[in-house]
């Protein structure tokens, strides 16, 4: 049975830092694709930032791009989100996501059509 489990998320000012973790099982991280997601309050799901972990081939949503950072751990089994810089607009619950099977054609979308698997997601609240 496939887990992802999210934490590292709370409540930081404008211009704070958290790091997400998503800690994978019944699955190995490695050479797939990966993402964070976040969906605040009557939005929709949105892609952030994913990653092939097989080449760490990355891609980010202009929203996040240069603030956020996603790595992975395969010794671990775990997806990072390091988020600095951290906006009110960034609130939101934050997701990972993997895909079933290691498909990869130059680049993981950021559309939750192409994942598979979820986490139930963590809070991040950021105050002005």
């Amino acid at each position: 049975q496939v887990q992802l489990v999210e934490s590292g998320g709370g409540s930081v000012q404008a211009g704070g830092s958290l790091r997400l973790s998503c800690a994978a099982s019944g699955l190995t991280i490695s050479r797939r694709c990966m993402g964070w997601f976040r969906q605040a309050p009557g939005k929709e799901r949105e892609g952030i930032a994913t990653i092939y972990t097989g080449a760490t081939s990355t891609n980010f949503a202009d929203s996040v791009k240069g603030r956020f950072t996603i790595s992975q751990d395969n010794a671990k089994n775990t997806l990072y989100l390091q988020m600095n810089s951290l906006k009110p607009e960034d609130t939101a619950m934050y997701y990972c996501a993997a895909r079933f099977d290691g498909s990869y054609s130059g680049y993981c979308a950021r559309s939750t059509y192409a994942y598979n698997y979820w986490g139930q997601g963590t809070q991040v609240t950021v105050s002005s």
